[in-house]
């Protein structure tokens, strides 16, 4: 049976590589894209949708789909601050699931990070362990949540941080054996290649797949 697709935040860096693949992908009859900007192309079976997400309760109707791929998110730098990295990385992700879920999703896969903990000292990976713990408390079908390292790919945005650290992480990714691997920097193209098989295998109701598992499934 052809399923619906909604995808949150398909302008990012693995949105932008995972909605060709489920365009691609004979699975879906439908892909719904919900973001802030639009899209640089247009697809038969592409629905586009721009809303502003603090006000996405009156949104609700758009949120209606089988599979929910959440690739939403921000850096602190660019929100400007912890209350605003919050709200784009939490509050909007908890209240489009909840709607998604009341309009009969079956599952979700988020892009969370890796390190996350919601008892982390650390905002940036409390916060991603706060919305992965909110989101398996709604008890979707089933609930993916995938934990990349530092991401590689073209970025349409310049971001200095990861201009500087990602040759280093390169190098030092060839080092990386055993438990470290999944410290090591992966593809964004990987990664969407990942959540798009999870979401076609059957998972436990709750699967959480760190780095190094996620190239293994992507490469593959």
């Amino acid at each position: 049976m052809s399923k619906t697709a909604l995808i949150v935040g398909a302008t990012g860096l693995v949105g932008n590589n995972l909605l060709p693949l489920l365009l691609e992908n004979n699975g879906y009859e439908k892909i719904i894209s919900i973001s802030r900007k639009s899209l640089p192309f247009q697809h038969p079976k592409l629905e586009q949708h721009l809303i502003n997400f603090d006000e996405i309760e009156n949104h609700t109707h758009l949120f209606i789909a089988n599979d929910i791929f959440c690739c939403l998110g921000i850096t602190i730098a660019k929100a400007g601050s912890q209350e605003n990295f919050y709200k784009v990385d939490h509050t909007y992700v908890y209240q489009m699931a909840q709607y998604a879920l009341q309009n009969g999703a079956n599952q979700i896969i988020l892009i969370s990070s890796i390190g996350a903990d919601k008892n982390s000292s650390n905002f940036y990976l409390r916060t991603k362990g706060q919305i992965e713990s909110d989101l398996i408390q709604l008890h979707f079908n089933k609930t993916i949540i995938v934990r990349p390292s530092m991401l590689l790919g073209d970025r349409t945005e310049f971001r200095f941080t990861e201009a500087l650290g990602k040759p280093f992480m390169q190098a030092l990714g060839i080092l990386m054996l055993g438990p470290f691997q999944k410290y090591k920097p992966i593809e964004a193209q990987t990664v969407a290649m990942a959540m798009l098989k999870l979401a076609q295998t059957n998972a436990d109701k709750v699967k959480i797949a760190e780095s190094d598992e996620l190239q293994k499934l992507g490469l593959n």
